[in-house]
């Protein structure tokens, strides 16, 4: 039970570092981008180039992974996304699902559809014991990554002058602009900063997720659960959505294998009865 909860977090950990870039721009910007799993994608694929044609490190590909995805992110906001802020959320999904079709079809044409495989570093692999239990060492690994990530990340947006001014664009960019806020690079920023996140969770959890051309329509569902249960525009509330339906899919694909697959859509119809704006999410 023990080694299945911690499984379980390692997995949520990943699902929360994917996730809250989607969170942002959904409870922030107030854009349904169904497309953001395409760019944990690119950082996975920029990963597994890098390790394969380059000889780099794993450890030195994820960075490049966050870098990539960002100006990924960063050129379709100044290209395309920023033309929908003010359109339907029907015109959004639209958009965002065919941006991902797409996003399907390029992966497939320059990498193939195969999954591909990734040679983790020897520290990496095996068990580590902690407190007489043995334990993954990559899992353990992804934990810690995800709770740096997750404190620099709550620090930026609650305690900086940045964090400030994103709040500050979202609920009046009239007023924001008047004050001297540039609006149009905040918002650019912002939409970066959760693709570069979402290529940073793809690039580390290769060895969990896998990685084929069919990532973004796979892990869809994922990702909006998490957003959904824990509420858009939040750190700690997709957090919480992310550990706690991680826990409830690894325990259930072990225990009840016939049915794992539907635990956490019963969890989530059950949690969502409960708290209908998310479990922290921004109320009106």
């Amino acid at each position: 039970m023990i080694g299945v909860l911690f499984d379980g977090i390692a997995y949520g950990s990943l699902l929360f570092l994917i996730s809250v870039g989607l969170s942002v721009t959904m409870g922030l910007m107030n854009f349904i981008n169904l497309a953001h799993g395409a760019f944990a994608m690119l950082g996975g694929y920029v990963c597994v180039t890098l390790m394969a044609r380059a000889g780099v490190p794993f450890l030195l590909t994820l960075p490049a992974a966050f870098i990539a995805s960002a100006l990924a992110g960063l050129l379709l906001e100044r290209t395309l996304y920023r033309r929908l802020y003010k359109a339907t959320h029907l015109d959004q999904v639209l958009f965002s699902i065919g941006l991902t079709f797409m996003a399907i079809a390029g992966a497939t044409y320059v990498w193939g559809p195969r999954q591909q495989p990734v040679p983790l570093p020897d520290f990496l692999r095996g068990q580590v014991s902690i407190a007489g239990l043995e334990v993954g060492a990559y899992r353990l690994f992804m934990i810690a990554v995800v709770v740096v990530i997750t404190i620099v990340l709550a620090l930026l947006l609650e305690r900086t002058r940045f964090g400030a001014r994103i709040r500050a664009a979202v609920d009046n960019q009239e007023a924001s602009a008047g004050l001297g806020i540039n609006v149009d690079r905040i918002f650019s920023l912002t939409f970066a900063l959760g693709s570069g996140l979402a290529g940073l969770g793809g690039g580390l959890g290769i060895d969990v997720l896998g990685l084929d051309p069919t990532f973004p329509i796979k892990y869809m569902v994922y990702f909006l659960l998490v957003v959904a249960v824990g509420g858009a525009g939040t750190i700690r509330g997709p957090l919480a959505a992310a550990l706690i339906l991680g826990v409830f899919d690894v325990a259930g694909k072990y225990y009840v294998p016939d049915v794992g697959a539907f635990v956490i859509y019963a969890l989530m119809v059950a949690l969502l009865l409960l708290f209908p704006s998310g479990l922290l999410g921004r109320r009106p």
